[in-house]
C-alpha cells in the first residue's frame, strides 16, 4: 500500500497535520506541569514566610528559612517531594552536627573549617542521602558562618524552620493538584510512533525515486530517533513516578503497564528501522558497499516500506478492523517479495540488500501488527 506522501507545492498530507497537531500537544504537556509546579512553589513559599513568625522560640527570630524549605521540597511530583524533603533535613542535621564537632574543638580557625568542610564533602557520598548530600557542607559553613556566637539557638531555628517549610512544600504538592504525568507520556509515545511512521514512509518514497534519490533527510536522522526513544521512556518513567502517594491517581486511573508495553514495542521498532536506514544508506550512497537493492526490487519494496508505516500510524486509531486490513496488506507486501526472491536467481558478484530490508520489515510487523486478545487466566 502505498502512502501518498506530500509533493512540493501541495498542501500537508493528514499524517503531516497529524504530526503537528501531536508536537503542539507534546509542547503544552510538558510546558503546564513546569508552570503549575511555579505556582505551587510561590504558594507554598508565600504560606511557610506567613507561619514562620508564630513558630516557638528562637525559630521565630529565622523565619527566611521556612520559605527555603518549602523550595526545597516542591519536586515534580508527590514521592519525590516527600523524599527529597526527608533527605534535605537529613543532611541538615548532619551538617549541624559537624559544626558542633568543630566547636568542640575550640573556636574555628582555617585549619579545622577545612578539616570539617572536607568531612562533609565525604560524609555527602553516603548512600540514599540524594539530595541532601549537597546540605551537609553547606549546614556546617551555615552554622559556623551565621551562628557562630550562638550555634545551639541557630541551630534549632535553622533546623526548625526548614522542617516548617519542607512540611508545607510536601503538603501544598500533595492537597493542589497533585501532578499525574499520563497525558505527557501518551503524547510522547504517540509522536515516536509518527516520527517511525515517516521514517518508514521517506524511505519508501526514497526507494520510488530515481537514484541517488532527492531527498537524503531520512538517511541522517537514526540517532534522532535513538534520542526520541530515550525521551519517551524518560516520559513513561516520569508519569509512572507521578502516580506515587498520589489521591488523584484513584480519579484518572491509567494502565502505566501498557505505557511500559508500547515503550519495548516502540524501542524494538526504532532498532529496525535504524537497521533499514543505515542499509538503505550505504547501499544508496557509500562507495565501498557489495549490496545492491535491484532496479526490479526498488518499487516494491518501497510500497512495503510505506505499508509497514501505515499499520504503526494505525497503532493509534481504536479501530482494529482498519489495523488488520492495514497489516494484511503489509503483510502480503513482505510476504509476495520475499516468496519472489525465493523463486529468482541472485544476482552475482552484487549481493541484494533486499534479504536484510524485508527481515526487519517482517520484524517490525510481528510488533506493530494486531494480535489474538490475551487469554484469560482460569479462576
Amino acid at each position: 500500500m502505498v502512502n501518498p506522501e506530500k509533493t512540493a507545492g501541495s498542501p500537508p498530507s493528514a499524517p503531516r497535520r497529524w504530526a503537528r497537531h501531536v508536537s503542539r500537544a507534546v509542547s503544552v504537556a510538558i510546558l503546564w506541569p513546569r508552570l503549575q509546579l511555579a505556582l505551587k512553589a510561590g504558594l507554598a513559599a508565600g504560606i511557610a514566610f506567613a507561619i514562620a513568625p508564630f513558630m516557638p522560640g528562637s525559630a521565630a527570630e529565622y523565619p527566611y528559612y521556612a520559605p527555603l524549605g518549602a523550595l526545597v521540597a516542591m519536586y515534580e511530583n508527590v514521592a519525590g517531594s516527600m523524599r527529597q524533603g526527608l533527605q534535605t533535613l537529613v543532611g541538615l542535621a548532619i551538617g549541624v552536627g559537624l559544626a558542633f564537632m568543630l566547636f568542640s574543638l575550640g573556636s574555628p580557625t582555617p585549619l579545622t573549617v577545612a578539616l570539617v568542610m572536607a568531612l562533609g564533602v565525604v560524609l555527602a557520598g553516603l548512600p540514599k542521602i540524594g539530595s541532601g548530600r549537597d546540605w551537609i557542607p553547606t549546614a556546617a559553613l551555615l552554622v559556623l558562618l551565621v551562628g557562630g556566637h550562638n550555634p545551639d539557638t541557630f541551630s534549632f531555628g535553622y533546623l526548625f524552620q526548614m522542617g516548617v517549610g519542607v512540611t508545607v512544600g510536601i503538603v501544598v504538592n500533595l492537597l493542589v493538584f497533585p501532578p499525574l504525568h499520563f497525558r505527557a507520556a501518551a503524547l510522547s509515545i504517540a509522536e515516536l510512533r509518527q516520527a517511525l511512521a515517516q521514517q518508514l514512509w521517506d524511505m519508501g518514497k526514497a526507494l520510488r525515486e530515481s537514484w541517488p534519490p532527492e531527498h537524503q533527510d531520512w538517511s541522517r536522522r537514526s540517532e534522532a530517533l535513538a534520542a526520541h526513544a530515550r525521551s519517551v521512556r524518560l516520559a513513561v518513567e516520569k508519569a509512572d513516578a507521578s502516580r506515587q502517594a498520589n489521591p488523584r491517581r484513584h480519579l484518572h486511573p491509567r494502565d502505566i503497564d501498557l505505557d511500559y508495553q508500547s515503550l519495548r514495542d516502540l524501542e524494538r521498532l526504532t532498532f529496525h528501522i535504524q537497521d533499514v536506514t543505515q542499509v538503505l544508506s550505504e547501499v544508496i550512497w557509500a562507495d565501498d558497499t557489495p549490496f545492491v537493492v535491484p532496479d526490479a526490487y526498488a518499487a516494491p519494496l518501497g510500497d512495503a516500506l510505506s505499508s509497514v508505516g501505515d499499520v504503526l500510524l494505525a497503532m493509534e486509531e481504536e479501530n482494529p478492523e482498519r489495523q488488520a486490513e492495514l497489516a494484511g496488506t503489509a503483510d502480503a507486501a513482505i510476504s509476495g517479495l520475499t516468496a519472489r526472491l525465493g523463486s529468482e536467481e541472485h544476482i552475482k558478484d552484487a549481493p541484494s540488500a533486499v534479504e536484510s530490508i524485508l527481515l526487519s520489515l517482517h520484524r517490525m510487523l510481528r510488533v506493530a501488527k494486531p494480535g489474538p486478545p490475551a487469554a484469560t487466566a482460569a479462576p
